[in-house]
């Protein structure tokens, strides 16, 4: 699958009467995409081709469109846009997916202008950003290409949010990022209860800092965090 000037994508979506709409529509404006029905179809042409963006259904047969998220992130490796529906409207749901690794939401039933303006933001955000780069601070290493993080050469394995945060702060070390710029930089305007952000924060840390000697990732009282070689 290769992508033309408006897009390449792949629609995840069992529910016939919307999967027909959705491709109709994308159809008739040029796009090129690829459909699937199920969960395990979904991830295998979402693994084995690249896309502008998915979208993706939160309740499939098969595979559930959190596990199929997941699995893409984690174990595919794909960076790929993803945006969720879901027919379900709590703040928890549109975090779960979020966390899994989604990079937007919209609630059924949807106005097509609107996901068609969603899916253009998330292309142009993918096809603005830099070529994929090594991130290096210390001795810890990020791949923003095949999304791998090593430190002192050894594999580190980071939930989806947590990629997200390292990618920010390394990206701008050594300066400090801001509580809120870290916040709205990964979950946009839903933000979840004050304690998610630290808690994800205590889980990076105990990732990329604790079996080592020294700590990478530092939090600065009244100001932010930031990862940073205090002694480079």
């Amino acid at each position: 699958m290769t992508s033309t000037q408006t897009g390449a994508l792949l629609l995840i979506e069992d529910h016939q009467d919307i999967a027909e709409m959705v491709y109709a529509y994308f159809e008739h404006r040029d796009y090129i995409l690829d459909y699937a029905a199920d969960g395990v179809t979904g991830l295998h042409l979402a693994v084995t081709n690249d896309y502008d963006a998915i979208i993706l259904d939160l309740m499939l047969p098969g595979m559930d469109g959190l596990k199929l998220c997941q699995k893409l992130r984690n174990e595919g490796r794909r960076s790929t846009p993803i945006l969720m529906l879901t027919a379900r409207d709590t703040l928890e749901d549109k975090v779960a997916g979020l966390d899994v690794g989604a990079d937007d939401y919209l609630v059924k039933p949807f106005d097509m202008a609107e996901l068609e303006a969603r899916i253009k933001a998330l292309i142009r955000r993918k096809r603005g950003q830099v070529s994929p780069e090594t991130l290096s601070v210390g001795d810890l290493v990020l791949d923003t290409g095949t999304l791998r993080v090593q430190r002192a050469g050894k594999d580190i394995n980071l939930s989806p949010i947590g990629l997200k945060i390292l990618t920010i702060l390394m990206r701008s070390s050594p300066k400090v990022v801001s509580r809120g710029e870290v916040e709205r930089e990964i979950w946009g305007d839903i933000l979840p209860d004050s304690d998610t952000l630290r808690s994800h924060l205590y889980n990076l840390r105990k990732q990329i800092d604790r079996p080592f000697s020294k700590s990478l990732l530092h939090t600065v009282q009244g100001a932010g965090y930031r990862i940073a070689d205090m002694d480079g």
